[in-house]
């Protein structure tokens, strides 16, 4: 029998089975184990009583006693109670807890890990910029949630391809590619005025700069029999410059993505992937087929009203022209869940009416109803010491994702984005984020492990062998603050099962600030090395494994777990 924290609640969730059937109780379709914020609480409670207690027609008080006399006897559990109007709190065996200890160090890197999502698979999009300059601070926190999100569900089997979406099509390629002429007819002595709704940003000064030095053929003479910027388009020229910004800066969010340890499966293009016209008229016949698809007023009409949107979403416009809603309604239905049963995009604050007309027109083309989910990413407000950052996109005046690594570093940006769960929004204090004090939740906990990692080079430099982590003797672990740590382990793997099925990586970084709070005092009160033998051998196990998990938590959100600080 393991003792992991995944048998912890499979053991109890098995006794409480056995109990029902034993009491004559209804069975329980789902049992659900809740760590208790007091511990006076005990370590697990369910509510499994006031759920089955109209079934069981009675008082939920009275079936939470039936279910804790008939409870099996369990090596995990050390006490059972009711508690209030019928929860059951269990408190594990201290006994039990401490024979753990080994099997979290012999687990190591794979502690955590789990097969809930073996054999399945899905597509994630996220961060999926703009094409029309570099990442800024809201990219930088989409891609932090993205990427933990992607090791999150790797860690429990799910085969997840991370996907990034080049919208390089439509209006606002559009306005990149007019911007760029007109940064490069001023790069070569013309009077050229940026368009209207253009992009004014300082970067497309230093590309123009790029591509004359790339095609020394273009000349302001080689340009006069291009009409002038208010005249009618040349389409191939427009297309050529805007082809060759969008590579250009997609090759410098590459980069910049990769110095922040995300890197993607798949660069899809609007423009290569999307735009071809045989795919939405595909899936516009086959919304018709299935007689969800109508005319009126000359435009063709998606009926997305059956299937829970406010109203009927617009397909092809009267003109002919398909709506960006069909062309992605094909690209999500022929080509995303052509790999995967589950697909998750990770979008702006302004996205809110797209995902209920897309899990729409999802579920009228046959997936299940939760096989697509959006997770909506907030708003960042970047501040220094407490004083807004002023940032504007469309003036040119915005934070760059480069420069707030350059500032505050990798580990500092992403763990602070996931201090906030990604749907509220997010204060980022860039002071804040280079203290090294408790203040500052990355060093918190990277602290933690340095520590850790010091004391065990002491005990080296000290002659303290290390025996075996199987012949420990870990009975000498009897203080409630070390029980407190061993349980606070055990959690570890249900509570990144828990995080990757709600999509919520921001549990992990809660989880490992708790951790420290609880290592730090621990840590500075009693002595590790000063101990008698036993004691000693016995708290450096206990502090290896603390040492494994946070190494093992800070992995799943791509941070760091520095040996000195």
């Amino acid at each position: 029998m393991t003792t992991t924290a995944r048998s912890v609640t499979d053991q109890l969730s098995e006794g409480l089975r056995t109990a029902l059937a034993a009491a004559g109780l209804p069975p329980l379709a789902e049992c659900v184990w809740e760590v208790p914020r007091e511990e006076a609480h005990g370590d697990y409670a369910t509510n499994a009583a006031l759920v089955l207690a109209r079934a069981a027609r009675r008082s939920p008080r009275q079936v939470a006693e039936s279910i804790v006399g008939h409870f099996p006897a369990l090596s995990a559990v050390g006490r059972l109670d009711v508690a209030g109007p019928g929860f059951i709190n269990v408190t594990l065996a201290p006994d039990w807890c401490r024979a753990a200890l080994p099997e979290i160090l012999a687990a190591g890197a794979g502690y955590g890990a789990g097969e809930d999502g073996r054999g399945r698979r899905i597509r994630l999009e996220f961060v999926s910029a703009n094409p029309t300059g570099p990442l800024v601070i809201v990219n930088a926190r989409a891609a932090a949630v993205g990427d933990s999100l992607a090791r999150l569900l790797r860690s429990q089997g799910y085969g997840v391809t991370a996907e990034y979406y080049v919208n390089d099509a439509g209006n606002q390629f559009l306005a990149l590619a007019r911007s760029f002429e007109a940064r490069v007819r001023q790069a070569l002595g013309e009077d050229a005025a940026l368009p209207e709704n253009g992009y004014p940003g300082e970067y497309l000064i230093d590309l123009a700069r790029d591509y004359l030095k790339d095609h020394p053929q273009v000349t302001r003479e080689s340009l006069e029999v291009i009409p002038a910027v208010d005249a009618l388009r040349d389409k191939s020229w427009l297309d050529e410059l805007g082809g060759w910004a969008v590579a250009r800066i997609v090759e410098g969010q590459k980069k910049v993505l990769h110095d922040y340890g995300v890197d993607f499966d798949v660069w899809s293009s609007e423009q290569r992937d999307v735009r071809d016209r045989a795919l939405p008229e595909q899936v516009l016949r086959e919304l018709a087929a299935r007689g969800l698809a109508y005319e009126q007023d000359g435009a063709l009409w998606f009926r997305a009203s059956q299937f829970g949107d406010e109203k009927d979403r617009v397909l092809r416009k009267s003109d002919g022209e398909l709506t960006y809603f069909a062309v992605d309604v094909a690209y999500h239905h022929y080509r995303k869940f052509a790999d995967a049963g589950r697909v998750v995009n990770l979008l702006g604050p302004d996205h809110h009416g797209y995902v209920t007309r897309m899990r729409a027109a999802m579920q009228a083309l046959g997936h299940p109803a939760d096989a697509f989910d959006v997770l909506i990413i907030q708003l960042v407000t970047l501040l220094r010491e407490g004083q807004p950052v002023r940032m504007s996109k469309r003036r040119g005046e915005f934070v760059l994702m480069e420069e707030l690594i350059e500032e505050v570093g990798r580990d500092a940006a992403r763990f602070t984005f996931l201090t906030r769960r990604h749907d509220s929004p997010l204060e980022f204090d860039l002071v804040v984020a280079t203290r090294q004090s408790a203040e500052n939740p990355v060093y918190y906990v990277q602290y933690a492990h340095a520590r850790i990692a010091s004391l065990f080079k002491q005990a080296a430099a000290q002659g303290i062998a290390v025996p075996d982590r199987g012949s420990v003797d870990l009975a000498p672990l009897a203080l409630p603050e070390e029980l407190s740590l061993v349980k606070r382990l055990l959690q570890f793997p249900n509570l990144v099962a828990g995080a990757a099925r709600a999509l919520e990586p921001h549990r992990v970084a809660y989880w490992l600030q708790e951790l420290a709070g609880q290592f730090h005092p621990y840590y500075k009160v009693n002595r590790v090395l000063g101990a008698d033998r036993a004691l000693t051998v016995a708290r450096l196990a206990l502090c290896a494994a603390v040492g494994q998990v946070v190494r093992n938590g800070l992995a799943l959100l791509g941070v760091s777990a520095p040996e000195s600080m």
